[in-house]
């Protein structure tokens, strides 16, 4: 009778609903990729703008990056060694040009000192004029001969050489010849034009501010303290007048011109 009963309890137990059965008893199979149906769309995923724009945006070639900076490097180089060369011949022209004036002025002053007559000063102020630019000329050309043989046989051992470093020598000859004649062309005229008792005055202060303005000048080429290679240059200068003078005004007094 027992047996019954609870025969009779099992029997009348409520049965699982059926969407509660299958997961109560055994767990859900997931569908694999085969299994999906093709036409399937995934969610889309909300994109901000920036980002849109980014992804929407064509995509930069590795090659063209990379070949970029040393694009903009061998241009920079470019324009940096046509920069050096031009103020180099800058530099050599205010330096020839301070040789003409130093060394003119020192010849007709040291001649002034020794005579008062214009015509022995005039002649050697000439002669100083075109024997120093004569021997400017064919010094820089030696020079710069030898500095352009020694890049180009750099070149042919497979160096990197650019064009502007090789200078044509005669360019440089000629440079140098005409910066020297102007600079000397300076003091000739400053101890001609005065009278005799002012000539040697005139051309020394004429001279000196011509030296303070070639230093000034180089200085601020050369990125330096345009005050102290003002001061040295004109220093240099005033020594050398005086040497000359002193010298000419012993000859002079001594009968030996």
């Amino acid at each position: 009778m027992f047996h019954g009963v609870m025969t009779t309890v099992q029997t009348a137990r409520p049965a699982a609903p059926e969407h509660l059965a299958g997961s109560a008893s055994e767990p859900r199979a997931v569908p694999t990729p085969r299994e999906r149906p093709m036409n399937a769309v995934a969610p889309e995923l909300p994109v901000a703008p920036d980002d849109a724009a980014d992804l929407t945006a064509p995509a930069a070639d590795p090659a063209v990056a990379a070949a970029d900076p040393a694009a903009a490097s061998a241009a920079e180089d470019g324009e940096e060694g046509s920069l050096a060369s031009r103020l180099n011949w800058l530099r050599a022209g205010v330096l020839g040009a301070n040789d003409g004036i130093v060394s003119v002025a020192a010849v007709v002053v040291g001649v002034a000192g020794a005579t008062r007559e214009l015509g022995p000063i005039l002649t050697a102020g000439a002669a100083a004029v075109v024997g120093g630019a004569v021997s400017m000329a064919l010094g820089e050309y030696v020079s710069v001969s030898s500095q352009r043989d020694a890049l180009i046989a750099r070149r042919e051992a497979g160096k990197i050489v650019e064009d502007d470093e090789i200078v044509s020598p005669w360019h440089a000859a000629f440079a140098s010849a005409i910066a020297f004649l102007l600079g000397s062309v300076l003091p000739v005229i400053a101890i001609c034009l005065p009278p005799a008792d002012l000539r040697v005055i005139v051309a020394g202060v004429a001279t000196l501010v011509a030296l303070a303005l070639t230093g000034t000048i180089s200085a601020a080429i050369g990125g330096g303290s345009k005050m102290r290679a003002a001061v040295r240059v004109v220093v240099g200068g005033a020594l050398a007048l005086v040497v000359t003078y002193a010298v000419g005004a012993l000859l002079g007094s001594s009968g030996v011109i």
